[in-house]
């Protein structure tokens, strides 16, 4: 039985039909309308077509699954709020339920993410895990029995939003010293600057070819690698911060995993050494606490539709 999952995001949304093992047999992207009543349309155009493209009827498939940033309401099918697009109050699934008669449901692409890990990729053998996707943001999600767990009103579960830092950096959310405001790939790269700034000796500065506007989430861990000790410090810190922030939601959940997902991720066993061996130094934390696997994420670009889809298996 196959099943539809939507990924929505900012710039562009995917669209793809996803078999009961996880994978995706055919997929489709269009650039995002901002205005929500044709990129809902765009959307159930694009269903229609990849039914239409694979022989399958609406009928074959167990439902459609959306994942979405921002403020979504997964019981009234209703996206709240998303603000990169201004959307406000959009009735997304009662929309679409104009199109299709079948099981339509919608969750915050961090939840959905977080699904799709547990069921097919780096978790599919556990029953509860965390996720960090840490990109401009940080966000998070939370898997307990296999179910997710989003809160009243689908307004849990925001773990970037958490405090790290009492009367810390200012956020975006209002709040000072979130988690974003640490350990996003937006504050590593202002922690890279920073550092690159007060030592014009290092590589870092090399690797940018001096201009400093050319810094991304990779300078600090690409010069560390090279053995560079501004870079090292950079990517020490980072660790200090992302890996406290793991260890805030252990104390809380106690899983069985911690996954790391988004673009920081991709710096893989180099980054996930480095934060288990953090997390094993501290003894109520982790040490003598029920082992937690801090996992990278496996699903990539992907994890968004395939998790979408897991909302109506």
């Amino acid at each position: 039985m196959y099943s539809i999952g939507v990924d929505i995001g900012a710039m562009s949304i995917k669209i793809g039909l996803v078999d009961e093992y996880g994978k995706i047999l055919y997929k489709s992207s269009f650039k995002t309308n901002k205005n929500p009543k044709k990129a809902i349309d765009s959307i159930a155009y694009q269903i229609k077509d990849l039914l239409k493209d694979n022989n399958t009827s609406i009928q074959d498939i167990k439902g459609i699954g959306i994942g979405c940033p921002g403020a979504v309401n997964s019981k009234t099918g209703v996206i709240d709020f998303l603000p990169n697009l201004d959307w406000e109050n959009i009735e997304i699934v009662k929309m679409l339920k104009e199109y299709f008669d079948t099981d339509i449901k919608i969750s915050n692409d961090a939840n959905v993410a977080t699904l799709g890990e547990v069921v097919y990729g780096s978790a599919k053998n556990l029953n509860s895990a965390i996720m960090f996707t840490l990109g401009t943001g940080v966000g998070g999600g939370i898997v307990i029995d296999k179910k997710l767990f989003e809160g009243e009103q689908s307004r849990g579960a925001e773990l970037g939003h958490t405090t790290l830092v009492l009367d810390g950096e200012q956020c975006s959310c209002g709040r000072k010293g979130c988690v974003e405001c640490y350990a996003s790939a937006t504050a590593l790269i202002k922690q890279t600057k920073n550092a690159m700034e007060q030592n014009k000796s290092s590589k870092m500065w090399d690797l940018v070819g001096g201009d400093i506007n050319n810094v991304d989430g990779k300078t600090a861990f690409e010069s560390a690698k090279q053995g560079d000790k501004t870079a090292n410090e950079v990517v020490d810190k980072y660790v200090y911060y992302l890996g406290e922030s793991i260890l805030n939601m252990l104390n809380i959940f106690r899983p069985e995993a911690f996954i790391i997902g988004g673009g920081i991720s991709n710096e893989g066993d180099f980054l996930i050494n480095k934060l288990i061996s953090h997390c094993e130094k501290q003894n109520y934390g982790y040490k003598d606490a029920p082992k937690t696997q801090i996992l990278r994420a496996t699903l990539g670009n992907d994890a968004g539709i395939i998790g979408a889809s897991v909302l109506v298996r």
